[in-house]
């Protein structure tokens, strides 16, 4: 693997967690995500689904993991299924798993090939009284495509009928929440590699880059420091461009005078960062461009002070809007009257703050959470307020990642320069 293995008793710990949690006489079942094909005949990268690695540690397609803490025979209260290697495989695609290497990775003593999955877990199945079945129910998922998850929850519905079912998101949206020591390590690892990355990108930013120059540039510095690379496609967007939130074209060159917005995080062992800054391509911000940054910049500050044991993410959303509108005020962009005059389901601000200032962070970039979940220590979560001014062609978001602590949030992501003193000492010392 590409990272550092991660500690197994992060993989153990997760697993009594979550089995702690089942009803008496449950089994539990989790698969891995497909080999996604392209339309000839070869395949995407591999993409773990992050239920499975975060109660396995196991990085491959075709892996099942079964969870049956009541189990008759002690061996078979945590299986793991990994696919069996053979000669041709290893030539085409590299060897697989042993059932060592897989054992020792996830601390399950028990592994079996996948090609044996169905004989051992048919009569498992009439031990228990309760099936767990793993679906994703993030609230912003839109699936069309069908998962192994998907399609082993209609086989096993129809192969056993008459068990009671149960969802697994429940739980694993409560555990994955709170993050382990283990995990916000990797998080921190992810966050450095992605200020090495920024810092790179302002030693090389000048007029007449082209945004996909930055984003060869920010892969490049990813990939050399042991990452997969982006955990999401990169923004990098010039001009008018940081005014559309989900830009990913990156095709156009960045003028003389110009900011450029740049959301981007590196992926360090699965786990995400989410960073956005936004910077001069010419090295010194205009009087118009450092007054809107001053204000996204005091906007986030404040949004952060929120980020505290208790608080609910929608209520500090609400909070936040009061100095969304003051600042919006002050840029000469809003008044106070129209302010007061306007409709309730449809506030003037919406059109230069459109989207909410922070989310859960992990595994997954939009890492799956609770509704109306009060916040609590160990949760990591982004701070990404913008303001966009599109008839300006002025687009300024800033992003920072936070850790829950019982004292004030950590800003894990403190090290990446913001300020715009620096900035613009750092672009400029490099030109």
């Amino acid at each position: 693997m590409r990272y550092v293995p991660i500690d197994n008793r992060l993989f153990i710990q997760n697993r009594r967690n979550f089995t702690a949690q089942m009803n008496p006489g449950s089994i539990a079942i989790f698969n891995a995500n497909d080999n996604m094909p392209v339309n000839a005949d070869g395949v995407h990268p591999f993409i773990q689904n992050t239920d499975l690695f975060y109660l396995s540690g196991i990085d491959q397609a075709e892996t099942i993991l079964v969870l049956f803490p009541d189990a008759v025979e002690e061996k078979k209260r945590e299986i793991l299924f990994v696919c069996k290697t053979d000669p041709k495989t290893e030539i085409w695609e590299g060897r697989k798993y042993s059932g060592q290497e897989a054992a020792v990775l996830s601390g399950i003593s028990t592994v079996y090939w996948t090609s044996e999955f169905e004989q051992i877990f048919k009569p498992l199945c009439f031990e228990a009284e309760y099936i767990y079945l793993n679906t994703n129910e993030h609230t912003r998922a839109d699936c069309i495509v069908e998962t192994r998850d998907d399609r082993f929850r209609k086989r096993c519905q129809q192969q056993f009928p008459l068990h009671t079912y149960r969802r697994s998101a429940p739980i694993m949206q409560n555990l994955r929440m709170i993050k382990s020591s283990w995990e916000i390590d990797q998080i921190k690892k992810a966050c450095q590699i992605t200020g090495s990355g920024f810092e790179h990108i302002l030693s090389i930013l000048r007029p007449g880059k082209w945004e996909f120059e930055i984003e060869a540039e920010i892969y490049r510095q990813y990939l050399c420091r042991r990452s997969r690379g982006p955990a999401f496609a990169p923004i990098i967007a010039c001009g008018y461009n940081a005014c559309i939130l989900h830009y990913t074209s990156n095709n156009a060159r960045c003028c003389d005078g110009e900011l450029v917005l740049m959301d981007m995080g590196a992926e360090y062992a699965h786990y995400a960062a989410d960073v956005t800054r936004t910077v001069p391509v010419n090295g010194h911000f205009s009087e118009r461009q450092a007054a809107l940054y001053h204000a996204v910049l005091r906007i986030k500050d404040t949004a952060a002070r929120m980020l505290i044991p208790g608080a609910l993410l929608s209520e500090c959303q609400k909070e936040i809007i009061k100095t969304v509108e003051q600042e919006l005020i002050g840029l000469g962009l809003l008044t106070l009257q129209a302010i007061k005059n306007q409709k309730k389901d449809q506030p003037l601000y919406k059109q230069y703050f459109p989207h909410s200032v922070s989310h859960h962070l992990g595994l997954d970039v939009h890492d799956d959470a609770k509704a109306h979940q009060v916040l609590a220590p160990g949760m990591v979560l982004t701070c990404e307020p913008g303001i966009y001014i599109r008839k300006e062609k002025l687009g300024i978001r800033l992003e920072d990642d936070y850790l829950i602590t019982e004292a004030s949030p950590q800003n894990l992501t403190s090290d990446i320069p913001i300020e715009i003193d620096v900035i613009e000492e750092m672009i400029s010392g490099n030109n």
